[in-house]
């Protein structure tokens, strides 16, 4: 469950708690019953190290898929009509 943090708008009264994401929003100050405001931290998951980044599994030269080699195209036979016209 993820923790959160809290400032009262009238004291200044700051505090953290530990709430579900299914748990509704504190509203009132536990020592003035004023309204509380709910405080931003930074993000809880930080990717550190090699692995996260599309560049990372690259090595220097470029792409390491090949492309698939392509079939060989099949030799076109002149249309019936062209044939025709053409004796």
């Amino acid at each position: 469950m993820p923790t959160y943090a809290y400032a009262c708008k009238d004291c200044g009264h700051a505090f953290d708690i530990v709430q579900a994401f299914s748990d509704s929003s504190l509203s009132e100050c536990p020592e003035c019953q004023g309204s509380l405001r709910k405080k931003f931290n930074s993000v809880g998951v930080v990717f550190k190290g090699s692995g996260f980044y599309r560049t990372d599994s690259r090595d220097s030269k470029g792409s390491t898929v090949s492309a698939a080699p392509s079939a060989p195209a099949a030799p076109t036979a002149p249309a019936p009509a062209a044939a025709a016209a053409a004796s």
